[in-house]
């Protein structure tokens, strides 16, 4: 079996625990997801099966979006709610306030990974070194917020709706504008609208997941890996092309019918068989292979 299945993962459960329920009950051996949901979010979590799990790092939409409920004038060690509280302020911010310190950090901007991440360094998770009483000194990565609004502000609680770039942590967005009001704030609650080009209008839930399969229905709701990566450009090639680029060789530029820009493209036969990635080089004068599509007969 091979395809896509957006899960709304429920609040409490892994992203792990949520792949490993969801390819049980659709008798999977393989899956992964394309980016980890804390327990205590919900929402979209893009599952890849069979041999699409071989093109999770290739799906060409890396944007995520969500929606946030944050408390100012509290802190914890997670920098959401579910941790150890280390301060509590009072607060005084106005609505202008609070809006005029969230307008910092839109656009392109630096921010320090939280310790309670899945991030490794010299190989240990540092939420491992975390538990450990382990703080160490990460560095700031640029990330992108395209949305940050703000609305249902009721002088210590609010939310927030973003959009960012894959890499952001809201709960440090979160840890950061509570800093630059100076009471401090800590997230309340996280839903994923939006990941990897699909929304939450995409996802199903492992109860309806269930009935589905109940139902023997379980492909309603299956996208093919193809149409998640029509955001490439495609090639057709020929039938000798195609059984080389299938069994991993690249293929000769100058031998290409047409004139194709570098970059990464959908790769067909005669057939229109999809056959999996490549991607042109015109210095090395080929279309190389980044993955080809193993078929599941």
């Amino acid at each position: 079996m091979t395809g896509i299945i957006c899960l709304d993962k429920p609040k409490g459960m892994s992203s792990f625990m949520a792949v490993k329920r969801a390819s049980r009950l659709l008798g999977v051996k393989k899956a992964g997801h394309t980016g980890t949901l804390d327990p205590m979010a919900t929402g979209v979590l893009v599952i890849m099966l069979g041999h699409s799990t071989r093109f999770i790092e290739l799906l060409p939409e890396h944007k995520k979006s969500y929606i946030a409920r944050v408390k100012l004038g509290v802190t914890t060690d997670t920098l959401d709610i579910t941790g150890e509280v280390l301060t509590q302020s009072p607060v005084n911010v106005t609505k202008e306030q609070l809006l005029s310190a969230a307008e910092k950090f839109k656009g392109e901007i630096l921010q320090t990974p939280p310790m309670y991440s899945a991030l490794k360094k010299d190989g240990e998770r540092l939420y491992d070194l975390a538990r450990k009483g382990i703080e160490i000194e990460r560095e700031s990565r640029k990330i992108t917020v395209e949305k940050l609004e703000i609305y249902d502000f009721d002088g210590t609680d609010f939310t927030m709706n973003v959009t960012c770039s894959a890499g952001t942590y809201i709960r440090s967005l979160c840890d950061d504008i509570g800093k630059e009001l100076g009471c401090g704030a800590v997230m309340t609650e996280l839903r994923r609208t939006g990941a990897n080009g699909f929304s939450i209008e995409n996802s199903v839930t492992l109860e309806k997941l269930e009935a589905l399969v109940n139902e023997n229905n379980a492909e309603s709701v299956f996208i093919s890996l193809e149409s998640a990566l029509m955001s490439y450009g495609e090639i057709t090639v020929t039938k000798p092309q195609a059984n080389r680029f299938h069994n991993g060789g690249a293929l000769s530029y100058e031998r290409l019918h047409g004139n194709y820009p570098v970059g990464i493209y959908r790769v067909y036969s005669p057939e229109r068989q999809f056959l999996g990635l490549g991607e042109i080089s015109i210095e090395k004068g080929d279309l190389k292979v980044r993955r080809v599509l193993v078929s599941d007969e």
